[in-house]
């Protein structure tokens, strides 16, 4: 059963409020587990080219689509202009090849990635000798042009950003015919980003959470002095999901659709795929809700410090590392 909760765009079209994550997910499992989730009842994937594994995302929509298991109007697709093509310069040629890996003739959602930029490659980021990655300038609003124009060919439905804080949002606004629709950005009970959250909803830019379970999985790729914790630990959590009979993953997840914000949680686990999606035959109550809300510490896991000296672009999104 598909999600029964939908975030509404100022036009109408819907965006389902849970969703699934390929990020860091390998061909073979991704390719196994967005089957998994599609015979689930997902509808919303979000992906990216610097996931490397759009590709066989686009295999999996075409063998659904043509086979008539499903409509390509039943699914909401997202993808992102990647750092290494963060300049009005390159948005076509990312976009176009994004689309043909996908196989689709148009994306329900296109995101700037990042705020920062590096330069193109097809490979790896290019590094100076003490490691840091090589960066580059970006204009904000002269690749938001593209975006814009790119929409009105009808290639992209709705248009937003990732990674974006609150200045960087409205100088996009102020400067923009059509302002950012979405904000994709890392939120969970430990960082909550009540703010960021509040003023989306006061220009009404619908917020999308990734890493809305943490992400253990970025332990293989950040530095070894960084420790993460375990949000399905939590005492709090799992309280809650004992007296209710259900995860932990389900009452995180279920939290932030009743702020009202969409989830992508990432699993290629068939059995936890099913579980993250059951979310929609219970609530929580005021007084779970205000002890989740109590857990919030502002601990942020993916700070981008796997691309070594990335904080020092000037369009680096956050005050500090932690």
């Amino acid at each position: 059963m598909a999600s029964k909760i939908n975030l509404i765009f100022e036009n109408g079209d819907k965006m389902p409020a849970l969703g699934f994550g390929t990020w860091r997910a390998p061909d073979v499992e991704v390719e196994s587990a967005l089957n998994a989730a599609l015979q689930a009842g997902y509808r919303h994937i979000d992906c990216a080219p610097v996931y490397g594994n759009e590709k066989v995302i686009g295999k999996v929509f075409k063998e659904w689509i043509d086979s008539g298991k499903i409509k390509r109007s039943e699914l909401f697709i997202t993808t992102k202009l990647p750092p290494f093509g963060n300049r009005a310069s390159d948005v076509e040629k990312c976009l176009k090849k994004s689309l043909a890996d996908l196989k689709l003739d148009y994306l329900d959602l296109y995101l700037m990635h990042v705020p920062f930029a590096v330069p193109y490659t097809e490979g790896n980021f290019a590094k100076h000798d003490n490691g840091d990655v090589v960066l580059s300038d970006t204009d904000h609003s002269a690749t938001w042009k593209e975006f814009e124009r790119f929409q009105s060919a009808g290639l992209i439905k709705h248009l937003g950003v990732s990674n974006f804080n609150k200045t960087q949002i409205q100088r996009l606004i102020d400067n923009s015919v059509v302002k950012p629709e979405v904000l994709q950005v890392e939120m969970h009970v430990y960082l909550q980003q009540k703010e960021l959250v509040a003023y989306c909803k006061s220009k009404n830019i619908l917020v999308t959470a990734y890493s809305p379970l943490g992400s253990k999985g970025i332990e293989k790729i950040m530095p070894a002095t960084r420790k993460f914790p375990d949000l399905m630990d939590n005492p709090v959590v799992i309280k809650i999901a004992t007296r209710d009979g259900k995860s932990p993953a389900q009452i995180l997840l279920r939290y932030l659709i009743e702020l009202g914000v969409s989830a992508i949680p990432k699993s290629t686990n068939a059995n936890r795929l099913r579980q993250n999606i059951d979310l929609f035959n219970f609530a929580l109550s005021q007084d779970d809700k205000s002890q989740l809300a109590g857990l919030d510490a502002n601990i942020r896991v993916c700070d981008f410090a796997f691309f070594q000296g990335i904080e020092k672009h000037p369009e680096f999104p956050f005050e500090q590392m932690k």
